[in-house]
């Protein structure tokens, strides 16, 4: 039964993303880490299945992101005081732009494990769109590289580094700040990178404690009932706004604090993890108003939940893999699990679904490659020189994949 209903809704999630062929921006142009892609390499090294390589200066965990033929990805140097975008030819791997964007006489910490070039940029037609929290916001011509707006003056300390990437939706640029001292949401005009509105969080953290505020999460927008619904993740609880006011319309509370991973929607349901909480994971009806954490609460869980990689929903099941390399597969309406397998090495890379398969990318550089169905299948496993951290990314039948210090394209070789 499980594997029929994959099936059939791994077709409808097909024609959906064929509809928009871009990888703009983190986890794909519907933001839930699928694509409809056929032919994408199952075996690979460093030297097989390798269309090309190239070197990237610097330190970031910011995935790459491809609008038709170019490649953008940031950067930045490991004491945060430069910071980079670079646009490559996605045929030939030639780097066509390698922008210093922000120069900083004194950032402020990070931690070992994060970068100054977390966040992942979006791009649109002939736009990029660069965050590197509060350091910098910028929008770059396509084309050129050319500044057409920036952004400097949104104060936050992140306090170890910066993670959420932002999002546009129709005229708007839309980015959460969780830090350390202050948790609002901005909206900025994305033509011209002006206010357009901010709503400060309003969360009983239980602390004041501002290292237990922090989160790094991505927003998504919803509809549902005839309503959009902008889901952004903080820590401790999940609050759904009016995208175009930044009217807070319902909040979750689900404990935790340093959630990264993206939400999801399906099977009528927002899928939130809340990184280190009693119930990390949870499915929730939308279409509340309030406090909804007694009422729209599905179903959740504490257990084999990872922190920062986010999951994937494949017709009726669920896959994730933990930060420690646990793979797990659960029932999506439910919660409960089907299987769970231990795999080798860390993950913080978001995985990624295609033609059947789940891609998974280690700190260590393995990418096992998992069936998509309710009985674990280990197809294979690669391994890659560098760690990866960031997520990849889709073009044609290739794969975009950042290592620690290089930018892979892999493609099966004709």
């Amino acid at each position: 039964m499980y594997r029929f209903v994959a099936v059939a809704c791994c077709l409808s999630a097909s024609i959906l993303c064929a509809q928009e062929p871009h990888w703009n921006q983190f986890r794909g142009p519907q933001g839930d880490g699928q694509t409809a892609a056929t032919g994408l390499p199952v075996t690979w090294s460093d030297t097989e299945n390798v269309r090309w390589k190239i070197p990237i200066h610097g330190k970031g965990w910011s995935s790459p992101v491809v609008w038709e033929d170019r490649i953008w990805v940031t950067t930045a140097s490991e004491d945060g005081k430069r910071m980079s975008a670079l646009c490559v030819d996605a045929d030939t791997g030639k780097v066509l732009h390698d922008l210093l964007l922000y120069e900083n006489e004194k950032p402020r910490f990070c931690h070992p494990k994060n970068s100054y070039a977390s966040p992942t940029p979006y791009l649109e037609a002939g736009r990029v769109y660069i965050h590197f929290g509060s350091y910098g916001t910028c929008c770059l011509d396509a084309k050129t590289g050319k500044k057409l707006w920036d952004r400097r003056n949104i104060e936050c300390n992140h306090w170890r580094a910066p993670g959420s990437s932002p999002i546009v939706h129709g005229d708007l640029l839309i980015v959460a700040y969780d830090g350390y001292d202050q948790q609002f949401v901005q909206a900025l005009n994305k033509h011209t990178g002006e206010d357009v509105w901010r709503t400060d969080r309003e969360i009983n953290y239980g602390t004041d404690n501002g290292d237990r505020m922090k989160a790094y999460s991505t927003a998504k927008v919803i509809q549902h009932a005839g309503r959009e619904e902008l889901i952004s993740p903080s820590a401790v609880a999940t609050i759904a706004y009016a995208p175009e006011t930044g009217k807070e319309l319902w909040k979750v509370y689900h404990g935790g604090m340093n959630a990264a991973p993206r939400p999801l929607f399906a099977h009528g349901m927002v899928y939130i993890t809340g990184g280190s909480g009693q119930s990390s994971l949870i499915a929730v009806r939308p279409g509340g108003t309030g406090d909804v954490t007694g009422s729209h609460v599905v179903w959740g869980s504490g257990r084999s939940t990872p922190k920062r990689s986010s999951q994937i929903i494949v017709g009726d099941l669920m896959f994730m893999i933990t930060d420690d390399g646990i793979a797990v597969c659960v029932e999506a309406k439910t919660g409960k699990e089907i299987w769970k397998e231990r795999l080798r090495g860390e993950f913080w890379a978001s995985p990624l679904y295609a033609d059947g398969r789940i891609y998974g990318f280690s700190k260590e550089g393995e990418t096992p490659v998992i069936a998509a169905k309710d009985t674990f299948e280990l197809i294979t496993t690669n391994e890659l020189p560098e760690g990866i951290w960031g997520s990849p990314a889709v073009i044609g039948k290739s794969m975009i994949v950042r290592t620690r210090g290089h930018l892979y394209r892999l493609e099966v070789a004709e």
